[in-house]
C-alpha cells in the first residue's frame, strides 16, 4: 500500500515557525502533484499549498507570503515552511498526492497521509 507520511507538527506561539515534512515513495513523488491541506475542528479540509512535479506552486490566499512549499528530489520529500503562524492556522495538516493537478487543487488526491497536528497558542 502506498504510504505518504507527514511529520513536524507541534505547538508554537503566535508569530513562530514550523516546518512540516511529507515523504512519499519515489514513484509517487516524481510524477504526482503534492499538496498540503489542513482541517480545523468543525471545518472542511482545505488546500493550503500545492506543488507539481515540475515545481510549479499554488497557495491559498490566507497563507501567501507566510508559507512556502518546496521539494527535495533526493529525499522524495515535500516540505511546508510555515512562518508568522497565527492562531487561525491551528489544524491538523495533511499531505496528499495526486496524479492530476485538479484532484490536488480540489482536495481529492489519490493518496493521503495520516495528518500531523499544528497548534498555535500563547
Amino acid at each position: 500500500q502506498v504510504q505518504v507520511v507527514e511529520s513536524g507538527g507541534g505547538l508554537v506561539h503566535p508569530g513562530g515557525s514550523l516546518r512540516l515534512s511529507c515523504q512519499a515513495p519515489r514513484s509517487i513523488f516524481s510524477s504526482n502533484t503534492m499538496g498540503w491541506y489542513r482541517q480545523a475542528p468543525g471545518k472542511q479540509r482545505e488546500l493550503v499549498a500545492a506543488m507539481t512535479h515540475l515545481g510549479s506552486t499554488h497557495y491559498t490566499d490566507s497563507v501567501k507570503g507566510r508559507f512556502t512549499i518546496s521539494g527535495d528530489d533526493a529525499k522524495n520529500t515535500v516540505y511546508l515552511q510555515m512562518n508568522n503562524l497565527k492562531p487561525d492556522d491551528t489544524a491538523t495538516y495533511y499531505c496528499g498526492a495526486g496524479t492530476y493537478y485538479d484532484t490536488v487543487i480540489t482536495a481529492t488526491p489519490s493518496h493521503w497521509g495520516q495528518g500531523t497536528q499544528v497548534t498555535i497558542s500563547s
